[in-house]
């Protein structure tokens, strides 16, 4: 009898903590015949160039994402955090064909610009001092972080690729476009100075 109540009391105090959701349900049903929103209000396949462009923008940060569960110095955490965030931001960007310029009217948030790029630039300059010259192709590999950041590193050439395709039928900014070319160079640099950070050994490719 009093193991029973007791465990009416337990059952009663986890009751109380359960926090009720509110707001919007996750899913709308607006999606179920293949199509998604843009930013206009626009709906477009789901296959729609753009829509891969902010899909692989997605996987790229969660890559990145994965890339911080590592131990790492402060200085690299706190990069890869700048990269997620900016990355939300270019996704953000590039929901549809208007929401850059309208970013930059309305202030809605704070578009790409140049130094972004040159933040990418001096990480990659603070790292390669420390490397020695890089002579050979490398085959990637070695330790769990130092794939993980080559595989981010192939998911941003693929979001290059993408954002390429894009520009060919919607104008894309350039500065966009320079920052992922840019970011993809900060993660190979990065897979490198993690190597050698473990001081594991390289194999390096010989044709």
């Amino acid at each position: 009898m009093l193991l029973l109540k007791a465990k009416q009391i337990h059952l009663t105090s986890l009751k109380k903590k359960v926090i009720k959701m509110t707001g919007p349900k996750i899913y709308t049903k607006k999606g179920e015949d293949g199509t998604t929103g843009l930013f206009s209000g626009e709906r477009v396949n789901k296959h729609n160039i753009r829509i891969k462009t902010c899909g692989n923008l997605d996987e790229l940060n969660v890559w990145i994402g994965m890339i911080r569960n590592f131990k790492m110095d402060k200085n690299t955490q706190n990069t890869l955090i700048t990269i997620q965030q900016e990355l939300m931001s270019i996704a953000a960007q590039l929901s549809d064909h208007r929401a850059y310029e309208v970013s930059k009217k309305k202030h809605t948030l704070k578009p790409t610009d140049k130094n972004n790029v040159v933040f990418l630039e001096n990480q990659i300059d603070l790292i390669s001092k420390e490397l020695p010259e890089l002579k050979n192709f490398i085959i990637p590999g070695g330790y769990r972080i130092i794939s993980h950041t080559h595989l981010a590193r192939c998911s941003c050439r693929k979001v290059e690729r993408l954002i390429s395709e894009l520009n060919d039928k919607e104008s894309v900014p350039n500065v966009i476009i320079a920052y992922i070319n840019r970011l993809s160079d900060y993660l190979f640099t990065l897979a490198i100075k993690f190597t050698y950070d473990m001081d594991v050994s390289e194999i390096k490719w010989i044709s």
